[in-house]
């Protein structure tokens, strides 16, 4: 016993609503950024910013808000796979909903790279927090600047794990943080 969706705008927003319990499902997203998440679709949609777009496309890019919102870590590639689309299609979905919306979203924090990386890597807590000091000293002599945040995050537990001689490969922690080695 289906519920009957009247025009195109409930039908798209259905839809949309679908992906995005599927995406967090997938992401293991807390019910806070998915209603924020929802927010933001709703308010594209009402501002006609789905017409001509995929609604995969602009589901990643209203996840992609909500998580930078909320300082949540999550990558772009990572949303866009949880989607099924490419990277690029997600990047261009988010710019624009993004510019669209006036909506400032801070570049994400190597910091909570560091922390889920090591989770992942099983890494002592030990480890994770000689691999924030590192990042602090490497901000603090401006040696960022311009580098993306999770390269940062994974070149710093690289070498905070090598000192602690948790012996974890190049390629391991590439694999995790999603970066070339």
């Amino acid at each position: 016993d289906r519920v009957r969706v009247s025009n195109s705008a409930d039908r798209n927003l259905s839809h949309a609503l679908n992906v995005m319990m599927k995406v967090g499902d997938t992401l293991n997203l807390p019910r806070t950024i998915l209603e924020s998440a929802s927010l933001t679709y709703r308010k594209a949609l009402r501002n006609k910013l789905v017409k001509g777009r995929s609604i995969h496309g602009v589901v990643a890019a209203s996840v992609y808000i909500s998580c930078k919102q909320f300082g949540m870590a999550r990558t772009l590639e990572e949303i866009a796979g949880a989607c099924a689309i490419a990277k690029k299609e997600a990047g261009r979905s988010y710019r624009y909903v993004a510019w669209e919306l006036s909506v400032l979203s801070p570049p994400t924090s190597p910091e909570y790279y560091v922390t889920r990386f090591s989770e992942q890597l099983e890494l002592p807590r030990s480890v994770e927090i000689f691999a924030l000091k590192l990042l602090k000293a490497a901000m603090e002599l401006r040696l960022t600047s311009g580098r993306g945040p999770t390269g940062l995050a994974a070149a710093v537990t690289y070498v905070a794990s090598l000192l602690a001689g948790e012996h974890k490969t190049q390629r391991e922690i590439a694999e995790v943080a999603k970066v070339t080695e």
